[in-house]
């Protein structure tokens, strides 16, 4: 009979069970911040850190008013101050009340874990989908029951699910004032912090190094943005014009109807109303206009249409900034109106949103603004409040 050695026995023992050799048996160690910047390649992982403040742009965290619970920043050091050295913190909804900063300020300076998508947030290293928070060295808690499905943070269309659930049940104009409240709580970017947030909302899907433009469906490289021939440039659905918002922050910044557009074919667009007909757009052929209106390309016709009615429902002339309607008009000139109306309601008809614009609505609403634009939740909508 041959004989064992202690060490080739408990070998044995584990190898019978199944765990000698098995990844399982150890769990990884977290990694530092520093590797998470450096992989950002879309994979799984658990991040160890200090939080040490908020993301609120591309190169800014800031220490002390918080303004939500959606993100956090993490560094290896407690003491970090450069946003290069710190990985941005996706907090999806069923973390948010005990691991937002609003609501935890004390998490500032504590070393946690957190389990997540390695991959850009706020066009910034980050991690996202985050599926688990503990603090450091302990095992994370069960967010929900086995048995009940994950939350979700995308409004499923024709339901009036928790984000509307003051507009439940509204028709009319007590619908449009219940909207109006629910999406005037956003955070407000600077009209330079949109260069990032376009780069990230109007992503190409097919190439994470471009965005599609509005009107011509151009993709073009991200770092191509500014004001030569050929760069892209911001363009407002909305003409500023159309109540001279300018580009100060408010409706002028307001990214649920600024979009990357050709620089040229931006200027053709100019601030005319909305309509059928006219002549081919240079450099956007399937787009068109005329002296008094333009119309879009058929793939985003009802992509227009409803950041146009975003745009009526959201500036009220309630909070400071200039009251916009939607007439039936294509004459507005500098009047805080916008037309046509009964076009607008056609093309939101027949084209229905996409996975482009649903997605676009949930980075706005997830990683900048924290607003939603609700005839794209919600298409039905759009005949309740203009019949």
């Amino acid at each position: 009979m041959a004989r064992w050695s202690p060490l080739a026995l408990v070998v044995a023992l584990l190898a019978a069970v199944g765990l000698y050799g098995s990844t399982a048996a150890v769990a990884a160690a977290p990694l530092t911040v520093a590797q998470a910047i450096s992989q950002q390649n879309g994979s799984s992982a658990t991040v160890r850190g200090y939080v040490v403040g908020q993301p609120t742009a591309t190169t800014t965290v800031i220490r002390s008013g918080y303004p939500n619970d959606y993100a956090l920043a993490l560094a290896d050091s407690a003491s970090t101050t450069s946003t290069s050295s710190v990985l941005y913190v996706q907090i999806p909804s069923a973390f948010r009340s005990a691991w937002g900063l609003r609501t935890n300020p004390s998490l500032l300076g504590r070393q946690i874990d957190v389990t997540g998508t390695l991959s850009a947030y706020f066009s910034h290293a980050g991690l996202t989908s985050s599926t688990a928070f503990a603090f450091a060295g302990t095992t994370p808690p069960t967010t929900t029951p086995p048995t009940t499905p994950p939350p979700t943070t995308t409004p499923p269309t024709g339901s009036c699910e928790s984000y509307y659930t003051a507009a439940c049940g509204k028709s009319g104009a007590a619908l449009k004032s219940a909207l109006n409240g629910i999406i005037r709580n956003q955070t407000k970017l600077s009209y330079d912090q949109v260069w990032d947030a376009l780069k990230a909302t109007d992503q190409d899907p097919a190439n994470a190094n471009n965005v599609i433009l509005l009107y011509s469906g151009r993709s073009q490289a991200k770092s191509t943005n500014g004001g030569n021939a050929n760069d892209w440039n911001r363009e407002h659905v909305w003409a500023k014009s159309h109540g001279d918002f300018g580009t100060s922050t408010g409706p002028g910044t307001d990214i649920h109807h600024l979009r990357p557009e050709d620089v040229s074919v931006n200027a053709t667009r100019g601030n005319l109303d909305f309509d059928n007909g006219g002549s081919a757009v240079p450099e956007a052929t399937d787009s068109r206009y005329d002296g008094d209106s333009f119309e879009p390309r058929n793939a985003v016709k009802g992509d227009v249409a409803r950041m146009i009615f975003y745009m009526a429902v959201r500036y009220e002339g309630n909070d400071g900034y200039v009251n916009l309607e939607i007439n039936n008009s294509v004459a507005n000139g500098s009047a805080p109106y916008m037309g046509k109306l009964s076009v607008l309601k056609q093309w939101s008809q027949q084209d229905p949103p996409d996975a482009f614009e649903k997605r676009r609505n949930q980075v706005i609403f997830d990683s900048f603004q924290h607003n939603r634009n609700p005839f794209i939740d919600h298409p039905e909508w759009v005949a309740s409040i203009w019949p």
